[in-house]
């Protein structure tokens, strides 16, 4: 499984003119965006996270799925910290060929759905414009949404992978507002950066929970026990 040529995600670069949208993108994928601030610690972990889990869930039958990432203060060109590329080993992801991305319109523009790692990251995407609003949530905050959702109201995987996501990021939004977290800390992902090894380790774990419920909803399939 490669990443296709215009992103970092989950597909195989391969293009046809007239299957594609305005910005080149295939018609048939979902793009997920992960914003962190210097795109050297959390989003890279989610983003190759979701990468692994979805392609342990799908296999091949993830190709629709693309996965980036970028940051509010994007270390452009930067390789993810060393600290994150233990925690991928970890979880037997592949950190291999990541460099760091500063967030632009265009990210935001062509992203299906905006996962971020905080409630401030979440305002600034935001902030761009684009209509990004019903698009856009905190990881955690995804996650709280989701499992809230009864997956006998989604499309079956049979109408296809595009379709479920699209499903499931309107459900989502819909229920924003009437499910509130608990506290303003629920929705963080705390920032890990200059953090021993120890605390970028429960960063992944955290991420990992609230990722599991996330491509489970997304593809059908629970996790592997």
């Amino acid at each position: 499984m490669t990443a296709p040529a215009t992103g970092r995600g989950i597909g195989n670069g391969v293009r046809v003119a007239e299957e594609t949208t305005t910005f080149g993108f295939p018609r048939d994928s979902f793009r997920i965006l992960h914003v962190s601030t210097g795109n050297v610690c959390r989003s890279p972990i989610t983003e190759r996270l979701t990468r692994h889990f979805v392609a342990e869930r799908l296999g091949i039958l993830g190709g629709g799925l693309i996965v980036e990432s970028a940051g509010t203060w994007g270390h452009e060109g930067a390789r993810m910290e060393a600290h994150a590329e233990t925690v991928l080993a970890d979880f037997g992801a592949d950190a291999d060929g990541f460099t760091g991305r500063e967030l632009l319109d265009e990210h935001v523009i062509r992203a299906d759905l905006v996962l971020t790692a905080t409630r401030d990251h979440r305002a600034q995407v935001i902030s761009m414009g684009h209509s990004a609003g019903l698009r856009t949530f905190t990881l955690k905050e995804f996650t709280r949404l989701v499992n809230a959702i009864d997956p006998a109201t989604l499309p079956p995987l049979d109408d296809g992978l595009v379709t479920r996501s699209r499903a499931l990021v309107r459900a989502a939004a819909a229920l924003r507002g009437w499910l509130l977290a608990p506290t303003a800390e629920a929705d963080e992902v705390h920032d890990p950066y200059g953090a021993p090894l120890t605390f970028f380790r429960s960063i992944g774990d955290e991420i990992h929970q609230a990722l599991d419920p996330v491509v489970t909803a997304l593809t059908g399939v629970p996790a592997h026990s």
